[in-house]
């Protein structure tokens, strides 16, 4: 499984960070949202809605939200993005929920209509937030290709490290009940390279040594929030029983089981860059 793992992040994270390098940013945004969207059409099965139709039209519903923030942003004068600016703000906001509703597993963990309220909208929540940060970090001039780079980087360095070392050293569970696997050592491992890979990616993106601890403090801070996104989706799971999300990705699951940490992670990183102006 590990050999089938790093076989196929060999294969897709080049194309990723090709995408993420060279497209203009309306298309890397078209193309980011066929993803996110994709990853809802899975979050939708692990929220039990079971019927094609109602997941069509809720897909669909989604799809007209993200139309309405970019027409919404559309001016005489060339466009603005002070909604997709709100929305990731709101993001962030629904991220710290999040993290309060992992301290009460119980909480929508039933099979009614109420527990599927809650885990739909928390769908939302997450999903269009994590696109609209992810446009915003791109667009950014001059630079901004690089910086979602950057914090894609922090997430994916932090899962990977994560992942090595709770194998080779993990002895602590982190949270057993929401996701046996992941252990405190890996949480570790998993911080001390995302801490690398910003720092790192900072320097390179064009940082100055003295904003490069504001990039450390703001890479500490998405790797935190990475491991609330990749609990929260852990946390679905177990109330459903699944083990992934989805099959489409060899060795790695679904698409959900690819992104919750980044879902996570965006909102923040786009929010702290701007606020710590780095």
């Amino acid at each position: 499984m590990t050999r089938l793992r790093v076989l196929t992040a060999s294969i897709l994270a080049p194309l990723a960070i090709a995408a993420i390098l060279f497209l203009p940013t309306p298309w890397l945004v078209a193309l980011t949202a066929v993803m996110f969207l994709a990853g809802m059409w899975e979050w939708f099965a692990l929220a039990e809605i079971d019927d094609t139709l109602a997941r069509t039209i809720l897909l669909v519903a989604n799809l007209l939200l993200m139309v309405a923030l970019v027409w919404g942003s559309q001016s005489a004068t060339g466009g603005t993005l002070v909604l997709f600016r709100i929305a990731t703000v709101v993001g962030v906001i629904w991220w710290l929920l999040a993290a309060l509703w992992l301290t009460r597993y119980d909480f929508a963990s039933d099979h009614d209509t109420h527990a599927r309220a809650f885990k739909l909208a928390a769908g939302t929540l997450a999903i269009i937030p994590a696109w609209c940060a992810l446009a915003l970090i791109h667009a950014e001039q001059p630079n901004g290709h690089r910086w979602l780079l950057v914090a894609l980087a922090i997430v994916w360095a932090a899962d990977t490290g994560a992942y090595f070392a709770g194998r080779a050293f993990g002895k602590h569970k982190l949270s057993p009940r929401i996701s046996p696997n992941k252990t405190v050592e890996g949480l570790g491992g998993g911080m001390l390279a995302g801490l690398t890979a910003g720092v790192l990616g900072g320097w390179i993106a064009g940082a100055s040594l003295q904003q490069l601890p504001l990039v450390a403090l703001m890479a500490f801070i998405v790797v935190l929030f990475s491991v609330i996104g990749d609990l929260f989706e852990s946390l679905l799971k177990r109330h459903v029983g699944a083990k992934d999300s989805g099959n489409l990705i060899p060795g790695h699951g679904g698409i959900l089981d690819r992104i919750d940490s980044v879902l996570a992670a965006l909102p923040v990183f786009a929010l702290g860059k701007a606020w710590l102006e780095f």
